[in-house]
């Protein structure tokens, strides 16, 4: 097995995830959406894993974490006291000569328009990113509501709600997954910038002395996260924000940065938001939203720290972080050396020929049954599926041969070393669970 030097562009994940059914545009066959994509089979099974490994790692030592789905659709109302409707706003710039549309923050201006060439720009306007609609068939102001361009509304708006339904006590955060929609004037790098995308994010409701030292807490609990799910951390950095980077409401403010092909980016905020959205939506709801303090016999409103990332974004850094390119036999290959905790499939079966597929599949259903991810592969060559499943990350393929049928034994492959090891079907599910178990980057 050789090594091959394989610098990872974004044409190439691009191209891997429509070849093997990780992601689609959408309305491929109607030309596409730019910024908006489709998830396949394999791209499903990936996200799935991922939300499931950000939601086991907000256990902490410091309280309870609630869990909350909040809607996608909001009343103006709760935007405006959010400030997104004054302030939710990029820069916009038009070149005449092309008609193309740019925001103005991300390049120079003086050095002409990176399409054409030509320096004849419209003037500088204010763009506001979400998505407005009106509900129901009266078309009045009490009516507009608008796609929601973040998650933590919902939980500050229900902060209350939880805290009385849900019996937790101060600390304590409440964890959401889902949908966003901002309509930005570029969307670019496929799956990191989009109209629609996904976020999984907590806010931690405390007290505001011990705020700084929970968000400290955060950022290295957040660190501890991309360690597990096998992100090179040599590639991972925190970034705190200057001053003037500081959004207006925000005490303190750390990125935690991959470096991607394109620079240093942005992957997860960890931000001391004080106790500017509750103190907003209860002023302009008229409803109060402080807690009472048994040990001080006082009121106050909670102080927030925020963990927000992108699943879709997560989703991009790791199939940046596991390609891999080598050759065996003179014959490249092509790797997703993802974590098994993150992988779309865990184990492929496959029959050395079709006239073993029975009891192949027989053991494909077996461990399926336990609800192990896992993929039965009839066609082609052993040395073809073996690549296949290699550049859709799966750590362990496992041959049923001729063999099996007398010593009860099937050869088990592993993704990263290539190794095979002859493995007894009644001893399978233990060395696959202490081989996932004890997997390393």
């Amino acid at each position: 097995m050789k090594p091959m030097e394989t610098p990872v562009t974004l044409e190439t994940l691009v191209a891997l995830c429509k070849r093997r059914g990780f992601v689609y545009s959408s309305a491929d066959i109607y030309g596409g959406i730019n910024g908006i994509y489709e998830f396949g089979h394999l791209g499903t099974l990936m996200k799935k894993n991922i939300r499931q490994m950000w939601t086991s790692s907000l256990d902490n030592q410091l309280g309870q974490v609630v869990q909350m789905e909040g809607a996608l659709l909001g009343p103006e109302a709760v935007w405006k006291a959010s400030g997104h409707v004054a302030g939710f706003h990029d820069p916009m710039v038009d070149c005449k000569a092309c008609k193309r549309r740019f925001r103005a923050d991300e390049f120079d201006l003086s050095k002409g328009c990176p399409v054409c060439g030509k320096k004849d720009w419209t003037e500088i306007r204010a763009f506001n990113m979400m998505f407005k609609t009106q509900l129901g068939a009266m078309e009045d102001g009490s009516s507009v509501a608008y796609l929601r361009p973040e998650t933590a509304q919902a939980l500050f708006v229900n902060f209350k709600n939880v805290l009385t339904t849900a019996r937790v006590k101060m600390p304590f955060g409440i964890a959401q997954i889902g949908k966003s929609f901002r309509n930005e004037i570029t969307p670019k790098q496929f799956l990191f910038r989009m109209r629609e995308f996904e976020q999984m994010e907590i806010e931690w409701f405390c007290k505001e002395e011990d705020a700084q030292n929970t968000f400290d807490f955060w950022i290295k609990h957040r660190l501890e996260f991309y360690k597990s799910i096998g992100v090179d951390m040599e590639k991972i950095r925190i970034r705190a924000h200057e001053k003037d980077e500081l959004a207006h409401y925000s005490k303190n403010c750390s990125d935690v940065e991959y470096n991607f092909p394109f620079g240093w980016k942005e992957l997860e905020g960890i931000a001391y938001r004080g106790n500017f959205d509750l103190t907003q939506h209860s002023t302009h709801s008229g409803k109060e939203l402080a807690v009472f303090d048994d040990a001080t016999r006082t009121s106050y409103i909670p102080h927030v720290v925020e963990c927000s990332v992108g699943t879709d974004r997560l989703f991009l850094t790791l199939l940046f972080d596991a390609y891999r390119e080598d050759e065996i036999e003179g014959e490249k290959r092509v790797i997703l050396a993802l974590s098994p905790a993150i992988a779309p499939i865990t184990a492929a079966f496959m029959p050395l020929t079709n006239k073993l597929s029975a009891q192949a599949k027989l053991l494909y259903e077996t461990f399926k049954k336990t609800g192990m991810s896992v993929d039965l592969d009839e066609s082609g060559s052993i040395g073809k599926r073996y690549r296949r499943q290699d550049e859709i990350g799966t750590p362990f393929c496992i041959t049923y041969d001729f063999d099996s049928e007398n010593d009860h034994c099937v050869t088990v492959r592993n993704r990263d070393t290539t190794k095979q090891e002859r493995i007894a079907i009644d001893g399978l599910s233990e060395y696959l669970k202490n081989a996932l178990h004890t997997w390393k980057r």
